[in-house]
Order: C-alpha cells, then structure tokens, then sequence
C-alpha cells in the first residue's frame, strides 16, 4: 500500500453540523461518540451536530469537539479499510489525535487530556488580556524581529510560508499591525480568539497540565508523531508527554513538520478531521504534496474509493 501520512485540524476547524453523518453511518464513528460523551460526562455529539457557532467557537467547547470528530473519522476510515499511517502529525490540538493513532495513548486518555487542556487555556485566556492574529505575505524572519521589538508579542504558528500567526498582549498586537504592514505584510488580521495561546503567557496553565499529563501512561510508539514544539518524529512514549505541557506554550512548527514528512516519510497526506485547514497549507508548504480530506462520510467514501484505485495501478 501506498505511504501516507495523518495529519489532524486544530482550533478553528469547527463547524456545525460537523461529524453527524458520520455518527449516522458508521457504527465505528457513533462509537467514538458514545464513548465521549461518557468520558467528558455530557452530550459532545448534540454540541457537534447542532450547537451554535458561538457555542463551538468556545475553547472550552471547540478542543473537544475536534479531537472527537476527527477520531471518528478515523475510526470510520479504518472500518472500511487495513491502514496505518508511515507517521502522523496534528496542529495544536490535533497532536492528541496523532497520540491516538500512533497508539501512544488510548481514546478515553486523549479525551480526559483535552478536556483538562481546553479548561486550563480557557482558564487562562480569561485572567489575562491577550489575543492572536495572522500575519500574511511576510517571511518568517522579518515577523520574529518585529515580535522581537514589542513586549509580550511572539509567534505562535508557523503555518505556512507568507502565514505566520502572532500571540500576546491584546492591546500591543492592536498597536503593532501598522509594523508588520510597513515591513511588507499584504494583510494583518486579527482573529476572533479569546486568548494568547502558543504564548509565554499560557505558562502557567501548561505548569497546571504538566501535573495532569504525569497522571496518564504513554506508549512507546513504531508511527512517529511530529511534535508541535520541535518538528522532530518522536517515538519514546516518556519524551511524547514531557512534550505536551510545553506544547500550551511553545511555537506550532507547522511548516518544518510538513517538509521534514516530506523529506523523510512521504508526500502523500490525509487530513482527517473538520474543514481543509491543512490541505490548504501544503499547497502553499509543497505544491508537489498530495492531501485527500477526510470530514465527513460523502469525502471518507472518496478517499476510499482514492485509495483502492491507487493499489491497483
């Protein structure tokens, strides 16, 4: 079979509606779903299929739901087919799917780390003044010493080159945009985030997740994970969960994640999970990377179906 690597959507993938026609037609699915929903002790699959956008715009609500959907997709994926991943990778968030699926962790571990994750950040987010916003068409370089400049201000996502997310101090963000445009960035547009995630500023709720995450036992893994914090494929079960913590407060890597796969593992992907979030950003990481989406039951019968075709070339 072809190599292919997982990749998961982290915050911002939501949608309404997401992962309820998967509930419906596939009993892998509705399993990941049943067992969530007793896990997090309320009804995740009502708040995915028809909560709000407001509602699922909330960290406290919109971590959970991802991971949940996403592993249902994966689980609806492996219901129709044999496959396993050469490696695996997830945005923020979704590194907790990539745990599942390597099997460093087990379903109801990953959705108890989550929902302590989605809590402490919300926590955070609310005791302190901070935002986010995207920084388009400015190398990485040139956004790292602006950042530099400013106090409380620092990268949080390197998603792409030309996409560089910033974090920090709400009311310096706001000051700085006129720096960015005049260093040659085409847009500078805040986000609709409650808080300064991926930043020195979420210190403190990843200290408070550290104590959480010592609690659980991680599995020495033969599917690396690239992590968030490093963008190195990670094996060793003890060296995943001295990882995560850091994760709350450290750079998402993205882009170096995505060349180092392709440079090492393959260039084939598949995004499960809500949204195309991530296809959209190998395209413009690596025109020549191939990314199916998996996000609903219509696009999982088409990655199949993809797959199938390819193996009898």
């Amino acid at each position: 079979m072809k190599k292919y690597a997982f990749i998961f959507p982290g915050q911002g993938a939501q949608k309404v509606g997401m992962g309820k026609d998967l509930y419906e037609n596939s009993p892998a699915a509705k399993k990941v779903f049943n067992i969530a929903n007793e896990v997090l002790g309320y009804d995740i699959s009502e708040l995915c299929f028809n909560g709000s956008e407001e509602e699922l715009m909330k960290t406290i609500n919109s971590q959970p739901c991802i991971l949940t959907v996403s592993i249902a997709a994966l689980e609806a994926l492996r219901e129709q087919i044999d496959i396993k991943p050469v490696c695996c990778a997830g945005h923020s968030l979704g590194e907790y799917a990539a745990l599942y699926v390597s099997g460093a962790l087990d379903l109801k571990s990953v959705l108890k780390l989550i929902q302590k994750r989605a809590y402490l950040m919300n926590k955070a987010a609310e005791t302190t003044q901070g935002g986010m916003a995207a920084v388009l068409g400015l190398d990485d370089e040139s956004v790292i010493n602006i950042t530099r400049k400013l106090n409380n201000v620092y990268v949080a996502n390197f998603n792409s080159p030309g996409q560089v997310v910033i974090t920090g101090d709400k009311e310096e963000i706001s000051k700085s945009l006129d720096m960015f445009k005049e260093a040659g960035a085409k847009r500078v547009l805040p986000l609709a985030v409650s808080g300064a995630f991926h930043s020195p500023i979420m210190a403190d709720a990843g200290h408070e997740f550290s104590t959480f995450v010592n609690q659980f036992e991680f599995k020495n893994v033969e599917i690396p994970v690239f992590t968030n914090v490093d963008a190195k494929p990670t094996f060793l079960g003890e060296e995943l969960q001295n990882k995560l913590p850091n994760q709350i407060s450290s750079s998402v890597l993205w882009t170096k994640t995505i060349n180092r796969i392709a440079e090492e593992y393959t260039s084939d992907f598949i995004e499960i999970g809500p949204g195309k979030v991530l296809a959209g950003l190998n395209k413009k990481i690596n025109t020549e990377l191939n990314t199916m989406n998996i996000y609903d039951y219509e696009s999982l019968n088409c990655v199949v179906s993809e797959i199938k075709e390819k193996e009898l070339v």
